[in-house]
């Protein structure tokens, strides 16, 4: 399809990324307009659906394409996903370090790609879920404005990793029962970074079909702390402690109530029933 022959819907979260966002739609917004291409940018309210575009370019980090999935999951259109967040980390593994002109070329011009989307408790979630520690993390920042980047997540790492508490879960992959024990996190990641920078699913691939589980076993604070350094980098799949494989669905259960997160979106439930849907979202990159 010829750029000219666009319709691009661009819907913007102003919130997201302490306003970053908004200067970024703008941005957009002008060099589509230089180029002549049709578009319209829906910020406080976003449309019931996209009947007459013929892409949808989303202006935020992970809670926002979380917020999109949600309300859009039969989108058909191809997406764009812009980094206006805080984390980015679905931007990341996307379209890596590029500029915004090499990424508005890519969103112009690269053709459509299949990206699976995860279901847990009838939510939807496009990056990951982290369960545990990742959860208080996420329970601790709910509601806080966020530095760009990890220095928010980092900052309350930094504040909880010592007083945590592991707890006990049952873990069920693909109708076998794995193990019931004590876990500091539990991953399951359809990308490959989360937190704004750590790798904690590093070989996590969005378009196999499979989900990535990391299951860290509880550890004492002081070697928490430790490993922490490679953990972000993601060098810790081989480590004694850690449980690295691939599923398709996952069910996670607890007699305590379950911390969790969704694309760094904070919930609770005492049993997680979660599963792949290989290929349904297409995004240019």
């Amino acid at each position: 399809m010829h750029a000219n022959s666009k319709n691009i819907a661009i819907v913007c979260n102003q919130l997201a990324g302490s306003g970053l966002s908004a200067v970024l739609a703008e941005k957009v917004i002008e060099n589509l307009s230089s180029k002549k291409i049709a578009h319209i940018l829906f910020k406080e309210k976003w449309p019931p659906d996209f009947n007459g575009f013929t892409d949808v370019w989303i202006i935020g980090g992970d809670g926002t394409l979380n917020y999109f999935v949600n309300h859009y999951l039969n989108i058909q259109l191809p997406l764009v996903i812009f980094n206006g967040g805080t984390g980015n980390d679905f931007h990341w593994m996307l379209y890596g370090k590029s500029s915004f002109e090499e990424q508005l070329h890519l969103a112009l011009s690269a053709e459509p790609k299949s990206i699976d989307l995860g279901r847990c408790n009838e939510k939807y979630f496009v990056n990951g879920v982290g369960i545990g520690f990742e959860g208080e993390v996420a329970k601790s920042l709910a509601g806080k404005k966020k530095k760009a980047g990890k220095a928010s997540f980092m900052a309350m790492i930094l504040k909880k990793i010592f007083s945590y508490r592991s707890r006990t879960y049952r873990v069920i992959a693909d109708d076998k029962t794995l193990t019931e024990k004590k876990y500091f996190i539990i991953d399951i990641s359809n990308g490959s970074r989360a937190g704004g920078g750590f790798h904690v699913a590093p070989q996590a691939k969005a378009d196999d079909g499979l989900f990535d589980l990391v299951m860290i076993d509880a550890l004492r604070p002081l070697i928490r702390l430790r490993w922490l350094p490679v953990m972000e980098k993601g060098r810790h799949l081989n480590l004694s402690f850690v449980t690295h494989f691939k599923a398709k669905q996952l069910v996670i259960e607890s007699n305590e109530s379950i911390l969790f997160h969704l694309d760094g979106e904070y919930y609770e439930a005492t049993k997680l029933a979660i599963d792949i849907m290989p290929g349904k979202l297409a995004f240019r990159y």
